[in-house]
């Protein structure tokens, strides 16, 4: 495993072969790394040299290091998908190979707030469904989904709800298509709810999207803000030039 002279700066060799050595298996997703001592040694470089090799491959997403316990090798996450494609929590977990599923956390019915009625453009007079719910991955709790829908636009029941997107429960009347939504996504280290839900300690960060979602039309119709596991879920964005 030791690293071989070359032209290039031996940091890069180094990052190269830490590499090659994850995607073969040498080290396993989650596995700790042997010690800096142990691992400079074995590569047959200065701990300095391996220091920035490993500053560079944790900056590049591949390992992550935690003080005071050690290096280990990041997982790939599970879900992939670019923020720019329009798609149910559900689709991208069937992508994957996975069976989505929905555990009802708590649906309610309410008037619209001063807030709601500015964001949907609806009357007081209106009703406003805030559905709370846990997204499963073949069982496993990956995305803590809260909703916002007027009541005039779910056609579907609670127990449809179970087997179906909020999509297809929105669009199921015909008369509504959602065609495009703004969105907003921030990395989340701890939420006291959300991280309790999903099952995951300090050490597993959230990102959360906030979605304002709006028919052929042009009228909002679902407000969504979605916690999502940072160690299942990755997305990106294709950038053209203008």
């Amino acid at each position: 495993m030791m690293v071989k002279a070359d032209q290039r700066h031996l940091y890069v060799q180094v990052i190269e072969r830490l590499k090659k050595d994850i995607e073969s298996g040498i080290f396993k997703e989650n596995e700790r790394f042997p010690s800096e001592f142990e691992l400079a040694r074995t590569l047959g470089v200065s701990r300095a040299t391996l220091r920035e090799a490993l500053r560079v491959l944790e900056e590049d997403k591949v390992i992550v290091r935690k003080h005071g316990v050690g290096t280990f090798v990041k997982p790939k996450p599970l879900f992939s998908s670019g923020i720019e494609n329009l798609s149910s929590v559900s689709s991208m977990i069937r992508d994957a190979g996975m069976e989505p599923g929905t555990i009802f956390m708590d649906v309610l019915e309410t008037a619209p707030c001063d807030e709601s009625i500015a964001k949907f453009g609806c009357g007081e007079d209106e009703r406003l469904v805030t559905i709370k719910r846990v997204r499963t991955a073949d069982g496993d709790p990956v995305v803590y989904c809260i909703d916002q829908v007027l009541s005039k636009n779910l056609s579907s029941s609670t127990d449809e709800l179970l087997n179906n997107s909020l999509f297809d429960a929105i669009e199921k009347s015909g008369t509504i298509r959602i065609v495009q939504a703004v969105a907003h996504i921030e990395p989340v280290g701890y939420d006291d709810e959300a991280s309790s839900i999903l099952r995951c300690g300090v050490d597993i960060p959230l990102l959360v999207l906030r979605q304002h979602h709006y028919s052929e039309e042009g009228e909002m119709v679902l407000y969504s803000k979605n916690y999502f596991r940072a160690d299942k879920f990755s997305f990106h964005v294709v950038r053209k030039r203008v």
